[in-house]
């Protein structure tokens, strides 16, 4: 018999703190829907490349991971509490400034506020899911899957409330783009309300007496291995370029500050290993942390453009429309997790596999539409496909590795949206510039001479390519009727994107390869099941 709310939690106000908790993944999700809007905004105000706006989206991701990584490893110590107070506390400070940003100043002024504040609004984020996530699978240990679904469910609702509201107050009615973005606030209020003066329960790990570094055990040398690398990454290259901009002192781009970087993380890897007493961890946990930084890249990677994308193969306003619809479409199905695995007999693992395939597909699909209708089709095969990865991966490593307690679940959670920041965003925005660049400077070469951008985008170890500049793209997009040159551009900025989303589709194509090893893993070992910590040892 399916196991009612009531019998199935641990705590009386498990309601209660499930809620806030999802409260606290709406606010942030309206303000990263928002965000995905006014790309268009933000373009044509400060004239910013794809690659440019890539990296803003991106530090909506990075901050994040230091927001749950952090938090998920103290969680246990100071209490959620405090760590709900500090996330609050973020989100007023990340609209501040952001919203400093105005026309008229420098674009490098306004690419350091905007970037400042979508990082501050990230670690807010963060901070709040160190909470969250390991707080509801405690709360309800028999059925995680379902619940993390309902917890995460409110991401997409959040999703269709920022796009409605670029939708009905930018589009429709020419609302500023700040006015749109501080409309997370009242959200981010009720939140705080709703977790007020609230009794929160431990984690299973923390119950059972384990402390930080017994329960970081599990994930060792090689979990660490793959946060250590994202963490050196964004040292590298996003701190090490505000930075540069802030100084003006050319080491923070140089071979040096890359050594820096990178000796930093070997030393945090380092403290790991002796903290553990150099345990190597869990392959199998290893093995997923590699599959959620995938799942990072190419589902909120992709959520940061795809209204940018298929606004610019259709038209902005049916980019948002699309964006609504098939983020309402995810926020439905997050409900059915619970029949899925109980009534269709699917693992976890097995769903997993299902989404990969039906996300490549989707993306193909995507990168060929040509109609609104064919774009809905398309669109909702790819949203069907990333609706269960997120929290269907958290609720694997519940119920694999309790003895982890907040701290792996924390870890994966910073790892996906540290991938997003620094692989999937920037990777699209390069790959956007780099298409369309490659097709325009082959069919018009004068033309592209012409709208190039005078900042070349780069993207971990390519080749730089000099996009489109994003202010004259705009005023071509705009223009009514187009010259034959403004319609070239317009084009070649086309089959960028069309491009860009057929080489995302290799993603979940990789993730698929993993699942399917995963699958004969559990089978060979008698099925997929969730463990418990029988006692401290």
């Amino acid at each position: 018999m399916t196991k009612t709310a009531t019998t199935d939690a641990l705590a009386s106000n498990a309601m209660r703190l499930l809620w806030a908790g999802s409260l606290a993944i709406f606010a942030a999700a309206i303000g990263a829907g928002v965000r995905g809007g006014i790309l268009f905004n933000w373009a044509a105000d400060f004239g910013f490349t794809g690659a440019q706006l890539g990296a803003i989206g991106g530090a909506g991701f990075t901050g994040f991971c230091f927001g749950i990584i952090i938090g998920g490893v103290i969680v246990d110590r100071i209490g959620y509490g405090k760590l709900v107070v500090a996330a609050f506390v973020f989100h007023i400070l990340s609209a501040l400034i952001a919203l400093s940003a105005t026309k008229g100043q420098s674009q490098s002024t306004a690419y350091l506020l905007l970037y400042i504040g979508t990082f501050v609004f990230a670690l807010a984020n963060g901070t709040l899911e160190a909470v969250a996530n390991p707080l509801v699978s405690t709360l309800f240990p028999s059925n995680r899957t379902h619940y993390l679904n309902i917890l995460h469910a409110s991401w997409p609702a959040g999703l269709v409330v920022g796009g409605l509201i670029g939708w009905i107050l930018g589009d429709g009615m020419g609302v500023s783009w700040k006015v749109q973005l501080g409309l997370f606030l009242v959200p981010t209020a009720l939140y705080g309300l709703a977790f007020m003066g609230q009794h929160f329960p431990k984690s299973e790990a923390s119950a059972k007496g384990l402390n930080v570094w017994e329960m970081m055990r599990d994930v060792g040398i090689l979990g660490a291995l793959v946060a250590c690398f994202l963490v050196g990454l964004f040292f590298k290259d996003q701190l090490g370029s505000i930075l540069g901009f802030f100084t003006a002192n050319p080491f923070f781009t140089s071979t040096a500050w890359s050594a820096l970087c990178w000796a930093v993380a070997l030393g945090l890897l380092l403290v790991v290993g002796v903290k553990t007493n150099f345990s190597i961890g869990s392959i199998l946990l290893f093995v997923l942390f590699i599959a959620h930084l995938l799942i990072g890249a190419v589902e909120l990677g992709t959520d940061g453009w795809i209204q940018n994308i298929t606004g610019n193969i259709l038209t902005p306003a049916q980019g948002k429309i699309l964006f609504v619809f098939t983020s309402f479409l995810m926020f439905s199905l997050r409900f059915c997790a619970d029949f899925i695995e109980r009534h269709l007999k699917i693992s976890p693992i097995g769903l997993l596999l299902i989404c990969a395939t039906l996300a490549v597909i989707g993306l193909q699909l995507v990168s060929g539409i040509n109609t609104f209708t064919g774009a809905m089709m398309a669109l909702a095969v790819y949203a069907v496909g990333k609706t269960f990865f997120w929290p269907t991966m958290l609720a694997v490593v519940g119920d694999r590795f309790p003895r982890t307690g907040a701290v792996a679940m924390s870890i994966m959670g910073g790892i996906g949206m540290m991938s997003a920041g620094l692989l999937g965003g920037p990777g699209l925005g390069y790959a956007k510039d780099r298409f369309t660049a490659e097709h325009l400077q082959a069919s018009a070469p004068a033309i592209y001479e012409q709208y190039k951008a005078p900042t070349p985008s780069k993207f971990l170890f390519l080749e730089e390519v000099h996009g489109l500049d994003g202010t004259k793209l705009s005023e071509a997009q705009k223009a009514s009727p187009k010259t034959p040159e403004q319609q070239t551009v317009v084009d070649a900025s086309i089959v960028g994107d069309r491009e860009t989303l057929k080489a995302d589709s290799f993603i979940p194509l990789a993730m698929a390869l993993i699942y399917i090893g995963l699958f004969f893993y559990f089978k060979s070992i008698g099925g997929y099941r969730a463990v418990h910590i029988e006692g401290k040892h």
